[in-house]
């Protein structure tokens, strides 16, 4: 079972340092209550004109103003870091607002008034967990993460894909549909946030890319929502294939790959993660470093994913771990052969 209502976690001072050591805490207009001043809201249908769970938010002259200000702002040094005037032709074209989940996110939607071209980035409350999930997701998956932290605000990088649950109801069955590279990236995702401890990827939390190659189509699943990040108790929330809404693909994983195929792809992505993690040792080792002293999670999640953790690896490793930040950074450990 998911908390819906899952306990935030202010990030710390140490995880401040860090954040600013590494670019990530920037002086950036902190506009996350600001958000919440909006006083009129609309239903927002995607572009086939079905409903979907946000709403377009709409503000005051004045407050529009100041706001539409500042997330340019935001916007540029995002993109850019720093002030620029190839930016002044760019609006916000409109800020849409999520009442779900624990994130409560904005979605700004940028649009380059030359062109019609737009972009979008997100504002979220700062939360501890949510801030380790997208470091460990920089740092530990072939995947590259832009975000900012100032205060209480975080900004977060539009994500591009096909929405995990749109992929299954809409893709799987297509006849050009490259099923074992499907099955294989899935494969892989599942052990990635495995390893990492992501909890919470039903099919509504990460999207599918898709890139045609010279002769076939690659597909890379990414994570989108970081809120579980080393949160929940039972150990079987952080493998994608147990939730409902996956079995569609969990199913197609199954039919298509033997045990044999599926633990090469799993030593695979345990070697290449292990990779990266060597590479990027001194981050890692920081990060992780802060995490172990954090509580991030109440103590009695912790000592039942420590249990489910000794059962499922058979080891005691995980027995004198005190806190989310020291299981997670055990488990890192323990599953990619590292040393402390």
């Amino acid at each position: 079972m998911i908390s819906r209502c899952k306990e935030k976690y202010a990030p710390s001072a140490l995880l401040r340092q860090y954040l600013h050591r590494f670019a990530r805490q920037i002086e950036i207009p902190m506009v996350y209550d600001d958000l919440f001043r909006f006083h009129g809201v609309s239903p927002y249908e995607d572009p086939h004109g079905n409903e979907t769970l946000w709403m377009t938010v709409m503000y005051s002259p004045e407050l529009r103003t100041s706001l539409h200000a500042r997330l340019i702002r935001i916007y540029t040094e995002l993109k850019i870091g720093g002030e620029s005037g190839l930016h002044e032709h760019l609006c916000v074209d409109r800020i849409d607002f999520g009442e779900f989940g624990n994130s409560k996110p904005f979605r700004v939607r940028i649009t380059n008034l030359y062109n019609d071209n737009s972009d979008y980035f997100y504002v979220k409350q700062a939360d501890a967990s949510r801030i380790y999930g997208l470091e460990l997701e920089h740092i530990l998956s072939p995947n590259r993460i832009n975000y900012l932290v100032n205060g209480n605000t975080l900004i977060e990088e539009h994500i591009a894909g096909v929405p995990g649950n749109v992929f299954q109801r809409d893709y799987l069955e297509r006849p050009e549909l490259n099923r074992v590279r499907i099955a294989k990236e899935f494969t892989k995702f599942n052990e990635r946030c495995f390893i990492r401890l992501l909890g919470d990827m039903r099919s509504v939390n990460y999207v599918v890319d898709i890139t045609p190659d010279f002769e076939e189509v690659q597909y890379r699943v990414r994570p989108i929502d970081f809120d579980q990040q080393s949160y929940e108790g039972p150990g079987r929330t952080y493998l994608a294939y147990h939730f409902d809404s996956n079995r569609a693909v969990t199913r197609l994983a199954f039919g298509e790959l033997n045990r044999r195929t599926i633990e090469q792809y799993v030593e695979e992505e345990r070697a290449q993660m292990a990779r990266r993690a060597r590479v990027e040792s001194t981050r890692l080792k920081a990060v992780l470093g802060i995490m172990r002293r954090e509580e991030l999670a109440p103590r009695p999640h912790v000592a039942r994913l420590a249990k489910d953790l000794m059962k499922y690896h058979k080891t005691d490793v995980f027995h004198d771990c005190e806190t989310m930040g020291a299981l997670t950074a055990t488990h890192i450990m323990h599953m990619l052969g590292l040393s402390d």
